[in-house]
Formats: structure tokens, C-alpha cells, sequence
């Protein structure tokens, strides 16, 4: 350093910083920032989730009136539990439990803000010296990202594109080793889109009961439906109802359209660029 100053200890993590660039945001990120500036036509983001940004997507008036009602109560001011305010676990407890053989307490109930914080937390607990995880491929990049940062050993398994991205249980087998604590499913898949049948995630579940590992179940859409249908999983099983409250963004809400409106939808999307590409 100049003058004989001491050099700064501080330096960034480039294992990270390459981890966090592999994000769907980060990705998102780089392309707009190569958008042609001389290029004056108004961008489409079809990538883009944040419903803020476009007043059309509101929510239930149900929903702005209890957190409305909750500000003027006075009753919810302090600091928050780390697992969610108890109120809520337990009305989440209660609901769940309608279509369940037992009844769950508000101590089995963890609430994150939203998947990215569940896998922060899940994982964390997971990693210890040695230990793996098998990830879907293709897959949401960010489990990597975490993993990386966690130190702990991601090994990928493929979905099958011909067997509409089913699981290649033969390549799990393979890859599983008395270190693998769990295997991530998500369902309906990010970004292929698929819905799981019940006949394959059983079998799933069932090789991981063998195998002794915990399965991760993330992003179920309908949550006390799902549940019902798992009912004949192991306890082995976890579920991460990532979309548990309303639905995230665009891609998501075709699993909650009926056919025939999404059709329509379909090819009013398809006509709208046709009529573009032609003035181009």
C-alpha cells in the first residue's frame, strides 16, 4: 500500500458473486443490461415477477384489509418470531389439518418469506461435513447458489424431456451414497412446467425411504389438495408450500386457468406477436 499503510483484509467472495450471477434475476440483469440502447421500442419484460410494477395485478381486498386492521390493532408492533408470529402458524396449523389423519400444532409450522428464505434455512440445517444433495436438472439455479455458500456437495439428477421430465430414478439411485441427506423435487417443475403424477412421485418416495434421505418438496400450488394426495408418502417427506398464498407470477397461473380460458389466452399472445413481427 502507498505511504506504508496496511493492506485491507476485506475481500469479496468470487465463488458467490459467480454463484449469485447464475440466479434467474442475475440472468435477467444481464440481458437487460445488453439491451441495444439505440433501440428505442418499448421492452416487453416477460421475464419480469414483481407484480407492483403493473397496478393491473392486485390482490383480495381480504388480504389489505387484515394487514390494514392488524397496523391499527397496535397488538403487532414488536419483534417477530424467527418462525412467524403465532397467530398465523397456528391458523395455518388449523387449516392443514382438516384433511389430515392427525392434527398438526403450531409448532410444526416454520413460515419463510417465500422459497428463497426456505432454502436458505432448510439447507443450513442440512449441511454438516461431507454431506450432499441431490438437485433436479433442469433446475431453479439458486439451490445451487445456496449450496455453494452452505459448503455442502450438490450432485444433479436429469428429468426425462421424454417422459414429460420425470425423474431418472435408475441416475438417483446412482448418485446416492450413505452422505446424501436430501433430494429436492419441485413440483410443478421450475422451469419446465410439469406436474409430477402421483404413481412416480411414490415411487420416488418410496426410493428414498430406502435410501434413508430426506425428500424436499417445493412449490406446491393447491396445499391441503397436494397434501391429501401424499398422504401415502414417509414421513421422510417435506413440504415446502412455496405458493401456498396467491399465485407468484404469469407462468404459475397456468396451472390455475381452466383449459379452454388458457387457450384463448394462448392465442391471444400468439396473435400479438405475429401482429408485431410483421411491422418489424
Amino acid at each position: 500500500m502507498e505511504n506504508g499503510s496496511p493492506r485491507w483484509g476485506f475481500r469479496g467472495n468470487d465463488e458467490l458473486n459467480m454463484a449469485s450471477e447464475i440466479t434467474i434475476r442475475g440472468m435477467l440483469n444481464l440481458l437487460m443490461r445488453n439491451l441495444n440502447e439505440a433501440d428505442h421500442r418499448t421492452t416487453i419484460p416477460l421475464g419480469h415477477g414483481d407484480p407492483s410494477v403493473f397496478p393491473c395485478f392486485r390482490t383480495t381486498s381480504v388480504a389489505e384489509d387484515a394487514i390494514a386492521d392488524a397496523v391499527r390493532s397496535g397488538k403487532f408492533n414488536g419483534y417477530s418470531s424467527t418462525v412467524g408470529i403465532l397467530p398465523a402458524r397456528r391458523a395455518i396449523a388449523e387449516y392443514l389439518s382438516q384433511d389430515l389423519p392427525y392434527k398438526l400444532s403450531a409448532d410444526d409450522v416454520y413460515l419463510t418469506l417465500g422459497c428463497t428464505q426456505a432454502i436458505e434455512v432448510i439447507l443450513s440445517v442440512l449441511a454438516r461435513p461431507k454431506a450432499n444433495i441431490l438437485l433436479p436438472r433442469p433446475g431453479f439455479p439458486y439451490y445451487e447458489a445456496r449450496c455453494r455458500y452452505s459448503h455442502l456437495e450438490f450432485r444433479h439428477f436429469d428429468l426425462l424431456p421424454e417422459k414429460g421430465w420425470e425423474v431418472d430414478l435408475d441416475q438417483v439411485e446412482a448418485l446416492a451414497d450413505e452422505n446424501t441427506v436430501a433430494m429436492v423435487i419441485v413440483n410443478p417443475g421450475n422451469p419446465c412446467g410439469n406436474v409430477f403424477t402421483y404413481q412416480h412421485l411414490k415411487k420416488d418416495s418410496v426410493l428414498h425411504t430406502y435410501k434413508k434421505s430426506i425428500q424436499l418438496v417445493f412449490q406446491i400450488l393447491k396445499v391441503k389438495r397436494w397434501l391429501v394426495r401424499f398422504k401415502m408418502t414417509s414421513d421422510d417427506t417435506m413440504f415446502i408450500a412455496g405458493v401456498a398464498v396467491g399465485l407468484k407470477n404469469w407462468l404459475r397461473i397456468t396451472f390455475a386457468i381452466e383449459p379452454s380460458s388458457l387457450k384463448e389466452g394462448l392465442e391471444r399472445i400468439k396473435a400479438f406477436y405475429q401482429r408485431h413481427a410483421k411491422k418489424q
